[in-house]
């Protein structure tokens, strides 16, 4: 079944009383869940979406307006019953946000490979080679939507080919980038009012190994490791490990998710 809010088309699928909403990110779209609803679905229902501005719409999305998107497909698909959150690299950034703001219409979260995104604890552990490896890519895809057209595509498929991004290269174009735009250059309000990442709810987080860096602080591992009815998973993969590590992470997920059942 596919429904239509604010002109975003939403996928759901599968049975149960259970809403999981999944967000991607860059440059990425829906289809990069294909595998996780087969393995979920005979359980949970699960509800899909390619972030607005990544194929259609706005050229940007602010995170003010990603939020009520998110409210909105919440209540509309679970009215009565909180939600779980699967969040993946800029879809924890906005799934994080949401979470924050409405913690009532989210009961768990499971995010992927991005943490504590904008701690101060991340910056002091990233050294300078890390602090300018993150820069080059990502003021390069910034720049790359501004440019935009032709250009700005071709700037992008460069960049997904260097970071061996799985999402197929005729799919993938500058209209993905707006969020780094927004980290970089402030674009569509940016994520100065975006929260430190402290999640009143459950969570399970999962992350690649095999990277040159990592997107969370060993401080804030340490800390969801230890929070009531949360838990940490280091996979043997990089920053894709729904694809690298389907089994491995699909088996984590529905270990976890009765664990920390909704009322």
């Amino acid at each position: 079944m596919t429904i239509q809010i604010q002109d975003t088309a939403i996928e759901v699928t599968g049975s149960g009383t259970e809403l999981i909403l999944m967000l991607h990110g860059w440059p990425d779209t829906l289809a990069l869940w294909d595998g996780t609803v087969n393995a979920l679905q005979p359980k949970y229902r699960c509800a899909r979406l390619t972030l607005p501005g990544f194929e259609s719409g706005p050229q940007a999305v602010s995170l003010d307006a990603m939020c009520s998107l998110l409210l909105q497909v919440a209540d509309h698909l679970s009215p009565g019953k909180a939600i779980t959150l699967l969040l993946h690299d800029w879809g924890c950034a906005f799934g994080y946000e949401f979470a924050m703001r409405h913690p009532q219409r989210v009961a768990r979260v499971i995010a992927l490979d991005v943490g504590d995104h904008n701690s101060p604890a991340l910056r002091r552990q990233w050294g300078l080679r890390e602090k300018l490896a993150v820069a080059a890519y990502q003021v390069w895809l910034a720049l790359a939507w501004k440019i935009s057209g032709a250009v700005g595509t071709s700037m992008t498929r460069f960049m997904a080919r260097a970071l061996r991004a799985p999402a197929p290269a005729a799919r993938i174009t500058h209209r993905m980038n707006y969020p780094y735009a927004m980290r970089w250059f402030g674009s569509a309000g940016g994520f100065s009012r975006a929260a430190q990442v402290q999640l009143p709810m459950p969570l399970l987080y999962v992350y690649g190994k095999r990277k040159p860096f990592m997107f969370h602080s060993q401080t804030w591992l340490e800390k969801v490791a230890q929070a009531p009815g949360s838990a940490t998973l280091a996979l043997p993969c990089g920053h894709w490990l729904m694809l690298d590590q389907a089994e491995a992470f699909h088996a984590a997920a529905l270990q976890w998710l009765p664990q920390s059942d909704i009322p």
